[in-house]
């Protein structure tokens, strides 16, 4: 016996073994998801299930319709952010052909709720990548023998995410355990794009950051910390000033060089625009993406 649902408005009813039925396609409710953001491994996400579909036996992806919103505050500016499973279907439409970002469908149930139906990625997230080669040599040899292929696939991203841009598109949640790196193929594809956010002067200003982001944690191999660095008596703790820091998370260095001296001037320029000190940000990702890509240069 099975609990049958065609409307997956109370998400939290349908639990492993449930059989969730979207456009007379069957789905055998399996696992929830689980946030692994900053260590929240064990948080659930209700709204995401693991599924098989029972017509081809492929497993699936399901994201369930879940509204929330928060405001986020970057470089002085306000962005309102909320959960989009429309705008996550448009996309999903949009990038279907596109190797750099996960694929997928959108079908509504029988309250017409857009649910998205998602292909698996077998990999590992960037973030745990890099983590790993952290764990296994200096800053020096990764920054020289790993770092410039991981940054040749960070120019890859952030190019797809120029795509979503010039069609009028963001991602809207762009971190660094959102790339994550297809086993099959060595492909990094972008995940979780139903954030949305609201923001006035340039609507592109929080993917932009985002990325940002993601590049100091690769090109530091793992975030720079200042505690980190006053508890290991590091000499480039005393050099620091406020203008070194990351606008955002100001417990992280933006200013590398200062703590790798063989940083060449033109990668360490990119990271400062997201920090404290930066008189310009970004506007658009052509102007970060040509700034990467002279840095690649200067690195052979």
């Amino acid at each position: 016996r099975f609990r049958v649902y065609r409307d997956s408005t109370d998400f939290f009813r349908i639990e492993y073994g449930d059989i969730l039925i979207l456009e007379n396609v069957p789905y055998l409710i399996r696992h929830n998801a689980k946030e692994g953001r900053f260590g929240l491994d064990d948080e659930v996400k209700f709204w995401v299930k693991r599924a098989i579909d029972l017509n081809t036996g492929e497993t699936k992806i399901i994201k369930l319709v879940f509204y929330e919103k928060f405001m986020a505050h970057i470089g002085g500016i306000d962005f309102e952010c909320f959960r989009s499973p429309r705008k996550e279907a448009r996309i999903l439409k949009l990038v279907r052909d596109h190797r750099h970002f996960m694929h997928g469908y959108s079908v509504h149930d029988d309250q017409d709720n857009i649910v998205r139906v998602l292909d698996i990625i077998y990999g590992d997230t960037l973030a745990n990548h890099v983590r790993n080669k952290g764990s296994e040599m200096t800053h020096e040899k990764y920054f020289y023998e790993e770092f410039p292929t991981i940054l040749d696939n960070y120019i890859l991203c952030a190019e797809a995410i120029r795509f979503l841009h010039e069609r009028g598109e963001k991602h809207g949640d762009i971190r660094r355990d959102h790339i994550l790196i297809d086993r099959d193929n060595g492909v990094y594809r972008w995940i979780d794009f139903d954030y949305n956010f609201r923001h006035r002067e340039n609507i592109y200003g929080y993917d932009l950051f985002g990325l940002g982001n993601v590049l100091m944690y690769l090109a530091g191999m793992g975030d720079a910390l200042i505690h980190e660095l006053r508890d290991r008596q590091h000499p480039a703790f005393a050099t620091l000033k406020e203008e070194d820091v990351n606008v955002v998370f100001n417990n992280r260095i933006a200013n590398l060089k200062k703590l790798y001296p063989y940083i060449p001037d033109s990668l360490n320029r990119v990271p400062l625009h997201f920090s404290k000190g930066a008189k310009v940000f970004y506007d658009h990702t052509l102007q970060l993406l040509d700034d990467l890509k002279e840095a690649r240069q200067d690195m052979n």
